[in-house]
Parts: structure tokens; C-alpha cells; sequence
């Protein structure tokens, strides 16, 4: 019986999903998450990009803004509905795709691009092999590491729950596991972006975007939030 396809974006692409990031709370969380973006894809600028997963539509509009050829790629016809007005104003493409076999060809695109899809796959590190494989310059991802409060996440995930309704268990990465599995492709991380020091349950949990604003200020004063912050917003690029 042949493996299951990858399909954990159809989720992320979810109007539900999409609640979890409403509110002041929410726009605090994807602010940071467009800023980190906007500064990474900078070197190329008007570049191609294709966003894998990317039906969340939380980067594929700034970065059509900023000028960027984007391609969002979902697993589903369905993962189209958050970025329809995007494809429909021909801002971006949208293509379903096997994530683990990308309908395009090597190097065909300067940046492949993944947001929220590494931890809830289990074959991820194939979809790392494909993000290499159809980037030309770069690939950028974000995952959750065990150097922050995410190493405890299991025991606290029934809280979390509580919190966030819909949330799902996740894989939390060791950083070399992540650089390790972009190595056997020939990419090396050349910019790590930590994004909060405390868990976005949390924030959320406190409902106040002031507060979340004051305190993730307080821990990138202390350094605390570049050491052992999470999740990772990591930008690889090919050796050579």
C-alpha cells in the first residue's frame, strides 16, 4: 500500500485555522512573522518565489507587495481559498501539488518558501529535498525549536488546547536537524530569526497584544529571545 500524501496544509489553509490569528493578538504574531519575511527575501528583490503550504496566505500577499513573483503550491484544490482574491487579482499562481514530488522544474524558482508546514508532516525531511531541489538562491522555513520553551511543549499540550481550540500535536526540531537535512542538499543557514521567547499560547491566553508587545520587547533586550526563542524563521541559501 503506497504512503498517504502530505496533506497537513489543508488545515493551515482553513478559515478556522485562520481565527487563530485574528484579533490584536494575532496581528502582533503575523507582523513579526511579514517583517522577518520582507527582510530575508531582500537580496532578491522581485524574485520568484514559491510558497509550499502557503494557503495559510499569511506571506503571500506581502510578499506580492513587495514585488515578488509568488507561486503558492497546496496539496489540495481547497487551499486555494484564502489567497482566491490574490490569484484572482493575478498577484500570485496557485498550483495543487504533491508536496513530496513538486510539479516543477530543478532550480526553477529563486526562493522556496514554507511556513507552518515542517512540524505536522511526517516525511519532512523529503519536503526539505524539494524545497532545495526547485530553488534557484534560497529556501526559507520556519519550525519550532527545542532550544525554547517548546522542549516542555509536550507535557503542557492539553492547556494549550485549551487555549487555542484547534491546535494540533507537533514535531519540535533540534536546530542541527534541521541544518543537517538542508546540508545533504547543499544549503547552509546564513540568517536565524527567533520569533518569541514566550509561547504564543500564552499570548494568546493573555489577549493583550500591549502586553505580548512589552514583554517579547523586554526578552530581545535581554538577548533571551535570540537565544531561545521559538518558532525559528531560518533562511538557507545554496553553497556556491
Amino acid at each position: 500500500m503506497p504512503p498517504a500524501l502530505e496533506d497537513a496544509d489543508r488545515e493551515t489553509s482553513s478559515e478556522g485555522y485562520a481565527r487563530r490569528f485574528a484579533g490584536p493578538v494575532g496581528r502582533f504574531f503575523l507582523e513579526r512573522q511579514t517583517a522577518t519575511t520582507l527582510d530575508l527575501v531582500a537580496p532578491w528583490p522581485g524574485g520568484s518565489v514559491v510558497d509550499v503550504g502557503g494557503g495559510h496566505g499569511q506571506v503571500a500577499g506581502p510578499l506580492a507587495d513587495a514585488g515578488c513573483r509568488v507561486t503558492v503550491a497546496g496539496s489540495s484544490a481547497v487551499c486555494i481559498e484564502r489567497v482566491h482574491g490574490l490569484v484572482d487579482g493575478g498577484r500570485a499562481r496557485f498550483e495543487t501539488v504533491d508536496l513530496l514530488r513538486l510539479p516543477f522544474p530543478d532550480r526553477s524558482f529563486d526562493l522556496a518558501l514554507s511556513y507552518r508546514l515542517l512540524p505536522h508532516v511526517a516525511r519532512w525531511a523529503e519536503v526539505v529535498a524539494e524545497l532545495c531541489r526547485v530553488a534557484r538562491h534560497a529556501v526559507i522555513v520556519d519550525y519550532p525549536t527545542s532550544r525554547s520553551l517548546n522542549a516542555v511543549a509536550e507535557p503542557f499540550f492539553a492547556l494549550k488546547k485549551g487555549v487555542e481550540g484547534n491546535t494540533r500535536p507537533f514535531a519540535v526540531f533540534k536546530d542541527s536537524q534541521i541544518t543537517d537535512a538542508f546540508a545533504a542538499h547543499g544549503f547552509r543557514p546564513t540568517a536565524r530569526r527567533p520569533q518569541f521567547f514566550w509561547p504564543m499560547a500564552l499570548h494568546r491566553a493573555l489577549g493583550m497584544a500591549p502586553l505580548s508587545r512589552a514583554l517579547e520587547g523586554l526578552t530581545a533586550v535581554l538577548g533571551l529571545r535570540r537565544r531561545l526563542g521559538s518558532p525559528v524563521i531560518l533562511r538557507l541559501e545554496r553553497r556556491g
